[in-house]
């Protein structure tokens, strides 16, 4: 839907010319409205589309969630390799990120330890939006147990998780991605949501077409990581199938993860 808006040239009474900048060929430019007798006008037509006024525009959210940034600095940030890759940059250099990263760095308070905790684990998820992991924080709340673990169970529930612990792509940013190109199907039906969450018993599959990609075959055969014993792969016909939800001492996790300290954070 196009919008027209109106801005006084000068400070004067209403009335007089009335002039017209637009993009949409509906709106004839130079018009002049009966209602207007005096004064300057200039009006922008705002037509759909327009990317500085739909990013501009209040009430409206981008729903893409995507990571600009550099993916290890977080490595380098918490000080641990996070993912467990050998080309992580905190291999070689086990200090913070930037032209200060070497300062020796002070102790953190309680507020900080929290944060750091729960940016790890949204980091380690793909840098999940924080809008989206609040969310599944809250879904965990209102079920009930151990608020902690059933945070981890509902992470670990994820299609793009599955598909990372499966070993089908080498990174949980490539499963991701692999995901949104519609690579993937669940119980036989194609996808491309990442945060699908899949319940016990659904079965993962790579599409036909997709079982000879480069990407597939090395992270299969790849010793990097194993296969968590909630995940029954089938390498040969590439299914995954969903066991159960997983505890909290079952995920492989490759750094320290500590989810009391998120479910903290959350409740301060």
């Amino acid at each position: 839907m196009a919008g027209l808006l109106l801005f006084p040239a000068e400070n004067q009474e209403i009335g007089g010319v009335f002039s017209a900048v637009g993009v949409d060929s509906h709106v004839p430019l130079g018009y002049s409205p009966p209602l207007l007798t005096g004064g300057a006008w200039t009006a922008v037509l705002i037509a759909p589309g327009m990317g500085p006024a739909r990013r501009a525009a209040p009430g409206i959210e981008d729903t893409m969630s995507k990571r600009i940034s550099a993916k290890h600095k977080l490595d380098r940030r918490v000080g641990e390799n996070v993912w467990g890759r050998p080309k992580s940059p905190i291999n070689k250099r086990d200090y913070g990120p930037g032209m200060h990263g070497q300062r020796r760095k002070g102790k953190l308070s309680d507020f900080g330890l929290q944060l750091m905790a729960k940016q790890k684990l949204k980091g380690y998820y793909g840098n999940i939006s924080e809008k989206h992991f609040e969310r599944t924080y809250n879904e965990a709340v209102r079920q009930r147990g151990n608020t902690a673990e059933l945070l981890i169970g509902l992470l670990e529930s994820r299609l793009d998780a599955v598909v990372y612990r499966s070993k089908f792509v080498p990174t949980v940013f490539a499963a991701r991605q692999f995901i949104n190109h519609g690579h993937v199907k669940v119980n036989g039906v194609r996808t491309n949501i990442p945060s699908m969450r899949l319940k016990v018993g659904d079965v993962v599959e790579i599409k036909e077409k997709s079982k000879n990609m480069a990407l597939v075959l090395e992270a299969l055969q790849s010793a990097e990581r194993d296969i968590p014993d909630y995940i029954e792969v089938d390498p040969k016909k590439m299914t995954a199938t969903y066991l159960r939800v997983p505890e909290f001492a079952e995920v492989p996790y490759q750094c320290t993860m500590e989810p009391n300290l998120v479910v903290e954070y959350y409740s301060s």
